[in-house]
């Protein structure tokens, strides 16, 4: 289908790629792995022609068409959620506009027996045909079956795009892609932006895709679910393996084995046949024996072993302190933002060598737990309290980007380090691949693996008893992440982990906390059991949805009855929406004010305050408009009825 043949990028005057061929088939499910700034992304770049190479081609001959989706990407739209995603169907919206301009016509026109008459019944079938072939007719269905896969709830569908996280923006234009149905789809870590569930649902999606896939994904169990195929790129090089990535990493590792002991077995020959050479190089009476020997030295094809890079970091947490026997609990725990309930009235326990994962939705509160429990966020009803002794160390879902860009790594380190930290930071940095001149680059020119690496060895400038990690690994290679695993197992505190890296948290965590509805449930047990459980109830509640929905249609059968109850549920969405936007205002606001009153309340004496004061009065009365209006949507939906 596509070939890419001898393909070298420079970047830098170093080759990145040096003359890559490879074919992509239909149907591949291919795995592209390797270690951070590899080159990944960059060949899916050059797939879709945002690159060039240097050198060698990249041929399409069938024209095969292929969608994209990078890491990170801007995204704009004031159009509601499945609007934005309706434009995937961009020709079958143009043909549908056509059928309705044609029907238009054909209704206002009396002269059935003239050929304009039978010219335009023949143009409107044609449009119907091609308005089937494209999925026209069932289009709303596949967008509702994809969003709802991708985690959205039916009521976010008529939300504006603008007022979503960056996250949520990905899953849009994620659903978008999957449903033009390229030939060929090109996902860079797809998981980053997705939880639990809604990886699992994607999975099967890709698994049973009828075009070509490829993956880059540093999420394990994702790729041995969805690929058939790994393509690793190391040193400029690929190596090709038709098998998924577990079965990749056995067959890599068999081979360089067999590798090397074919190497030193030539190696032990080839110096067996030069000892008899120097050996008998002036004899006469084994003249001939010796040229026979440097005929089949010339003659012997040398054993090559595969390069690979084994840089990798290695570490270890220091050895937790002492602490009590309860890390933290919490009882009744409310967090609102301004109207909007995250928690609600939760209770949890977390004890001493708990090692617990937070699972769910994301938006569900995971981070906004965490953060109470670190005190950077408070409550507002409830208590909770931290155990004797504890200490924490924190890597928030962000930390990369709160490291300051002006600062090189190794200022990164030693303005935080104290005592006899400050004599260890090179050792620190270099246990996470800085060394030599990478220590003094500046923290905005590092990839976002190299970013994540430095907020890891910050991490260990001071022993702690309670790690809280948010989502460590969504920029970290195969590797790193075992490595990451590895020295979590060995650690003798408490940790509280929020990831949906399911191979990650697999023998990790010993509990679960699951966070649906603003509440939390407790999981006993590791991530699949977890996993497993969920599966069987979501079987119960579909079967109990099928018996109503039997039930109910058994009420009514009446076409009029459902079209009025779609209207009714599309205008109840379009409030709710309204609701949250006006939520959302009122939150913005109401920290506007707080900042307002912190300035107001450490005024300097050279300070003239006058505008600050003005600035209040004016956001204050901005606040009791949003409240206005959010007391306005909530009498409609009211009127409406909210089911």
């Amino acid at each position: 289908m596509i070939t890419i043949s001898n393909v070298s990028v420079f970047f830098s005057g170093e080759a990145l790629f040096s003359k890559l061929s490879f074919f992509i088939n239909p149907k591949d499910r291919i795995g592209l792995v390797g270690k951070n700034g590899a080159g990944k992304s960059t060949l899916l770049k050059l797939l879709i022609g945002e690159l060039s190479p240097e050198s060698g081609q990249i041929l399409n001959p069938s024209k095969a068409t292929i969608g994209y989706l990078p890491q990170e990407m801007i995204i704009e739209s004031n159009l509601s959620v499945i609007d934005e995603v309706n434009n995937a169907f961009s020709e079958a919206n143009e043909v549908e506009k056509q059928i309705e301009r044609i029907t238009t016509e054909i209704s206002e026109r009396t002269d059935y027996e003239s050929e304009g008459y039978a010219s335009l019944v023949d143009e409107l079938s044609d449009y119907n045909d091609r308005f089937l072939v494209l999925g026209g007719d069932t289009r709303m269905a596949e967008i509702e079956k994809v969003l709802l896969g991708l985690g959205f709830d039916r009521y976010e569908f008529d939300k504006a795009v603008n007022t979503l996280s960056g996250g949520w923006k990905m899953r849009i234009e994620l659903a978008k892609l999957l449903l033009r149905h390229p030939d060929l789809i090109l996902l860079d870590e797809p998981t980053n932006h997705l939880d639990i569930l809604s990886i699992q649902w994607l999975e099967s999606f890709l698994s049973s895709y009828s075009g070509s896939v490829i993956l880059v994904s540093h999420d394990r169990a994702f790729l041995d679910s969805v690929t058939n195929r790994t393509i690793e790129i190391t040193l400029g090089r690929i190596f090709d393996y038709k098998c998924s990535y577990s079965e990749y990493v056995t067959q890599r590792e068999h081979n360089m084995s067999a590798q090397l002991a074919a190497f030193d077995n030539q190696q032990k020959e080839i110096q067996d046949i030069e000892r008899f050479i120097e050996r008998f190089r002036y004899s006469a009476t084994k003249a001939k024996q010796v040229q026979s020997r440097i005929k089949q030295l010339d003659k012997l094809e040398r054993v090559s072993v595969d390069e690979s890079d084994k840089s990798r970091i290695h570490f270890s947490f220091p050895p937790a302190p002492r602490a009590g026997k309860v890390i933290f609990q919490a009882s009744e725990l409310t967090k609102k933002f301004g109207d909007k309930l995250v928690l609600d009235k939760i209770s949890i326990s977390v004890l001493r060598n708990d090692f617990v994962a937070f699972v769910g939705k994301n938006g569900m509160g995971k981070t906004t737990l965490s953060r109470i429990i670190i005190n950077e966020l408070g409550h507002e009803g409830g208590v909770k309290e931290l155990g004797h002794n504890v200490k924490i160390g924190y890597y928030a879902q962000n930390q990369a980007q709160m490291l300051d860009g002006e600062k090189t790594a190794f200022q990164t380190i030693d303005d935080v380090a104290v005592g006899d930290m400050r004599t260890r930071v090179r050792g620190i940095l270099g246990k996470f691949l800085f060394s030599g001149e990478a220590i003094e680059k500046k923290v905005k020119v590092l990839s976002g693996g190299e970013k994540a690496r430095l907020a890891l060895a910050k991490m260990l400038l001071e022993p702690v008893n309670l790690l809280v990690l948010d989502e460590p690994t969504n920029h970290l290679d195969m590797q790193s992440k075992d490595i990451l695993k590895s020295a979590l197992l060995h650690y003798d505190g408490t940790l509280i982990l929020v990831s949906h890296d399911r191979d990650f948290l697999q023998g990790l965590t010993n509990k679960v906390f699951e966070f649906r509805d603003h509440k939390i449930f407790e999981h006993i047990g590791d991530v699949y059991s977890f996993l497993e459980n969920r599966k069987i109830q979501q079987l119960s509640e579909l079967e109990k949805s099928n018996k109503e929905g039997g039930k109910q249609k058994a009420r009514s059968d009446n076409k009029k009855d459902y079209e009025q109850r779609k209207l009714v549920e599309k205008e109840r969405r379009k409030v709710r929406s309204k609701i949250e936007n006006a939520e959302q205002n009122i939150e913005m606001l109401e920290a506007e004010l707080d900042d307002i009153k912190t300035k107001l309340s450490n005024p300097k004496p050279e300070d003239d305050n006058t505008a600050l004061y003005l600035t209040y009065e004016e956001v204050q009365k901005q606040l009791e408009q949003a409240m206005e209006e959010w007391e306005h949507f909530q009498n409609e939906l009211s009127k409406i009825g909210d089911d």
